[in-house]
């Protein structure tokens, strides 16, 4: 619009500014399809790189993922009244609270695990980011099981 009442004044732009009034600042211009087609390569490069986690995972895999994390911090926080008592009763809620959060938590951590395989993460970078050895989270990774090639077929 600056450009449009500039002209009819008579008047220049300020300097870099053109006289066109379809002329846009370089912030405002849409990408290239260049800088597009660099944007889908180096996704393809490193798969998932780009990709935010809330466009990758579906809702109810987030929201399964966000309920195992809760309940295991609810069992955790049971446990700081149960040091009282007896021995053994204290022993027992202890560890059957403790055993039941890390069962949530191993769940949890399959759970994100799969979630971000099917977002196109690799294997090797998810076993190391859950400081687990690759064929042990591809066994405990259904999807991944059934796409892993059988020795001797």
């Amino acid at each position: 619009m600056g450009a449009v009442i500039r002209l009819r004044r008579g008047a220049g732009g300020p300097p870099g500014y053109g006289n066109d009034p379809w002329w846009l600042r370089q912030e405002n211009q849409p990408a290239s399809v260049a800088a597009q087609l660099r944007v889908l390569s180096k996704e393809r490069s490193v798969p998932g790189s780009g990709t935010t986690w809330r466009s990758a995972v579906p809702a109810e895999q987030r929201a399964r993922i966000t309920s195992l994390v809760n309940e295991a911090e609810e069992q955790l926080t049971q446990l700081r009244g149960a040091q009282y008592g007896k021995t053994a009763d204290a022993a027992q809620q202890l560890l059957g609270n403790l055993g039941h959060a890390a069962t949530l938590i191993e769940q949890a951590v399959r759970e994100t695990a799969a979630a971000a395989l099917a977002a196109g993460m690799a294997l090797e970078d998810l076993a190391r980011w859950a400081r687990l050895p690759t064929d042990v989270l591809a066994e405990a990774l259904p999807d991944h099981r059934n796409e892993q090639p059988r020795k001797g077929l």
